[in-house]
């Protein structure tokens, strides 16, 4: 069937790994062209995936891509994963509830050599924390009251330090989640940019599984959309 108008565009397909982007294109007419380039080849290209997309539709180098070539492009990447390895994630504020500020470093006090006498915990993702003082029971019933504005000069602070990515983990708060989002909305106006509340990241019961993967998200999430934004643009 001869392409249409409407049909008249690239899909790509690409795997962006740590030594190795794959790329596959396919053309109007339905035909599939493979290509590979190294993921980080700054004197060739400043990014891989890019440079494919650019290369497959037989652009110059810094030449303009036009949107109306293409269709969709579905990507995997190990880029969060790699920033997760070598530890170069966002400078991270850790917002828990009072009483629990050392929770998600004891976590379960797992020992995998139990006969070990130099116990080495593992490097917390988080740079900063911040108690807060509020407390909501099992049963929904609030024990404390959300008292935000004796923390809030030090949640400033820390966005004044340069910290822009801020994870928001409350006891319970996977079934009543009304405290995190009410500390949400104060970190928006003060300005952070990534904001990861536990009962939307990962609605667990246990503290210590909801905290790590919501101080994960916060972690990373700056970096996947800093490099999605790149591709898009």
């Amino acid at each position: 069937m001869p392409a249409t108008a409407e049909t008249r565009k690239w899909d790509f397909w690409i795997d962006r790994g740590g030594t190795f982007t794959d790329v596959i294109g396919r053309d109007p007419q339905g035909r599939l062209h493979p290509r590979k380039l190294l993921s980080e080849n700054p004197e060739a290209y400043a990014d891989a995936a890019i440079q494919g997309i650019r290369d497959l539709l037989g652009l110059k180098a810094g030449a303009a891509i036009s949107a109306d070539a293409i269709g969709d492009v579905k990507m995997g990447t190990t880029v969060a994963t790699n920033a997760l390895l070598e530890r170069k994630g966002d400078r991270v504020l850790l917002l828990i509830s009072k009483g629990f500020r050392d929770a998600l470093r004891i976590a379960y006090q797992a020992r995998p050599d139990i006969f070990a006498k130099e116990i080495i915990l593992p490097e917390q993702l988080y740079e900063r924390v911040i108690e807060v003082d509020e407390r909501v029971r099992a049963d929904g019933c609030v024990e404390r009251l959300l008292d935000i504005a004796a923390c809030r000069p030090a949640i400033e602070q820390a966005r004044a330090d340069g910290i822009d990515a801020v994870a928001i983990v409350f006891m319970h708060a996977w079934k009543y989640p009304d405290h995190e989002k009410a500390v949400a909305k104060v970190c928006r106006k003060i300005g952070f940019n990534q904001i990861s509340v536990s009962h939307e990241v990962s609605p667990l019961i246990k503290l210590v599984g909801r905290g790590d993967t919501t101080v994960v998200d916060a972690y990373l999430s700056p970096i996947l959309s800093r490099y999605v934004q790149r591709v898009a643009g």
